[in-house]
């Protein structure tokens, strides 16, 4: 297999703009929210994929793209399969860390938090909200498995689809939400010679946000 040389040819400067304090709003989900609607308006491609990572019961990091689907003072949410190994890390250890990367804005957010399991209700009504094929995987797809082949999904997919043919497709109760809780965010905008932008905002004594400029 041939070497890939990851040269100086890759290289790049990172000059789309700068991130000072007196432009960051005074609670981040409010910046969030704020750099969040500029990459929709730029366009991102996907704005609302954020890597979301854990850790397995051995101490070893495992990480995953996850997609964005409410955001508020309360947390970020997030849905999956409780059964799968993201499940399973968080029900072990509850505590996770997220990455938004947004190469177009030449921007990145970093968000440390708590996991909680949303309420039924909120399942319910994000699941309801889905189109009717993503509800069926859902109850197809024992998600992570090792499955036999592409054929015995498609065979699985095709049995849930009559088994609620002519009704309405219920969440499975192994499949929900959860909301990471930040304490801290980080704020990252390239900049030229590779001294980019990086403001830190941490939750002090559960109450207070408090921003703090970060070396590159």
């Amino acid at each position: 297999m041939p070497k890939i040389l990851l040269t100086g040819a890759l290289r790049r400067e990172y000059d789309s703009g700068q991130l000072l304090e007196i432009d960051m709003k005074d609670n981040p989900f409010e910046q969030l929210k704020l750099w969040l609607a500029e990459a929709i308006a730029h366009p991102v491609r996907l704005p609302d994929a954020m890597t979301l990572a854990t850790v397995t019961p051995e101490g070893v990091p495992d990480a995953r793209i996850v997609l964005l689907k409410d955001l508020d003072q309360s947390g970020l949410t997030f849905f999956t399969n409780y059964e799968s190994p993201t499940g399973q890390h968080l029900k072990n250890n509850p505590h996770a860390a997220c990455l938004f990367w947004w190469p177009e804005q030449e921007r990145q957010i970093r968000i440390l938090g708590k996991v909680a399991v949303v309420t039924e209700k909120i399942s319910d009504t994000y699941f309801q909200s889905r189109p009717r094929g993503s509800k069926l995987a859902a109850h197809a797809s024992p998600q992570s498995e090792v499955i036999k082949s592409r054929e015995w999904l498609d065979q699985q997919l095709e049995s849930v689809g009559k088994s609620f043919e002519n009704q309405e497709v219920t969440r499975p109760p192994h499949w929900g939400g959860y909301r990471i809780i930040p304490h801290t965010f980080e704020f990252w905008q390239g900049r030229t010679n590779r001294l980019h932008d990086r403001l830190k905002y941490r939750l002090e004594k559960n109450k207070v946000w408090i921003l703090e400029r970060l070396a590159p």
